[in-house]
């Protein structure tokens, strides 16, 4: 009798772990057209973000492609010594935060408002206009947004400098302007990025439940302050976990942007990490140098995330993770 009772309960994990992998495979051949629609993007992070990781090493060597990855001489922390004490470092790292920061500032907002302004709309087909109108330049290369900046702003030519000289005014400098350098990008990213940003809150304004809306209307609240009584409430979440996932790019500032509209004139304002990165790396062939600073982006906004995320929950949000 003791003996079957101990054999009972050497088998009872066995069961329940065989009965869990059941269950596991049992969803999965539920769900298998969600998980085929799944994989192209399991792949494309598979591929290209965690494959691309094992590079990684060549930052402390010193990287031969003609002796390859595993017998190239080891450096340690040369590279990153060199990054630290270049006297560029201060100029590159100044542009990228300054350029980030008012990204964050100025453009972070802007699709919330714009996210606030088109659930108030009640005619339907207008709302829908306006909003294929806003997402339109999110589709436009930065090749073509330059273009048109080009060809408003220039100097010489530009439809914007010569209104100002019919009406008697002198032409600005606009592109090559040190001072106006990082607004033109900040306004350039809020004219092609706020309609695509207003897809999520407005999915998240779209989730609330009506019924509070009746119950504030019933008690007298404006629309200002259902918005700021209801609406902000709800969507607090995820403004905080997209906020703490743009504070991970703050190092990204967009190496096509710039680098499309800086010219010599502004480069002491526009030159940042990711140009830094191509003269050195692609044109210069330091491919080692070029990972070490790529690797220190990552190490801060990896630790600009765990401090925001640290904060949120603090505070009582759930933070990313």
């Amino acid at each position: 009798m003791f003996i079957q009772t101990d054999t009972a309960l050497e088998e009872r994990p066995a069961l329940q772990k065989k009965t869990k992998t059941g269950i596991v495979w049992h969803g999965i051949k539920r769900d298998k057209i969600l998980y085929v629609l799944m994989l192209p993007g399991l792949l494309f992070f598979l591929i290209f973000k965690y494959v691309p990781l094992w590079g990684i090493v060549i930052a402390f060597q010193d990287y031969s492609p003609y002796m390859g990855m595993w017998a190239s001489d080891w450096v340690g922390l040369d590279h990153f010594t060199r990054l630290f004490g270049n006297l560029d470092f201060f100029i590159l790292f100044r542009n990228t935060m300054l350029i980030s920061l008012l990204n964050l500032v100025f453009f972070f907002p802007v699709p919330i408002l714009l996210s606030l302004l088109l659930s108030e709309l009640n005619n339907m087909v207008f709302r829908r206009w306006v909003q294929s109108i806003v997402y339109l330049p999110h589709f436009l290369s930065w090749v073509v947004v330059v273009g048109v900046t080009f060809l408003l702003l220039s100097q010489s030519s530009g439809v914007v400098n010569l209104a100002l000289a019919d009406m008697g005014f002198q032409k600005i400098d606009f592109l090559t302007n040190k001072s106006l350098f990082w607004i033109m990008l900040t306004l350039q990213n809020i004219w092609k990025e706020t309609g695509w940003g207003t897809i999520i809150f407005l999915a998240a304004i779209a989730g609330i439940d009506p019924q509070l809306y009746e119950a504030a209307k019933m008690d007298g609240a404006s629309r200002l302050r259902q918005i700021w009584h209801i609406t902000l409430p709800a969507i607090r979440s995820v403004i905080i976990v997209l906020f703490i996932l743009r504070i991970g790019q703050i190092m990204d500032v967009g190496f096509e942007q710039v680098f499309l509209m800086m010219n010599g004139a502004v480069s002491e304002v526009a030159d940042v990490f990711e140009t830094y990165v191509y003269r050195v790396g692609i044109q210069g062939g330091q491919f080692s140098y070029s990972t070490a600073v790529g690797l220190f982006k990552s190490f801060v906004g990896l630790f600009l995330v765990v401090i925001a995320n640290q904060l949120a929950k603090r505070f009582g949000e759930e933070g990313v993770y």
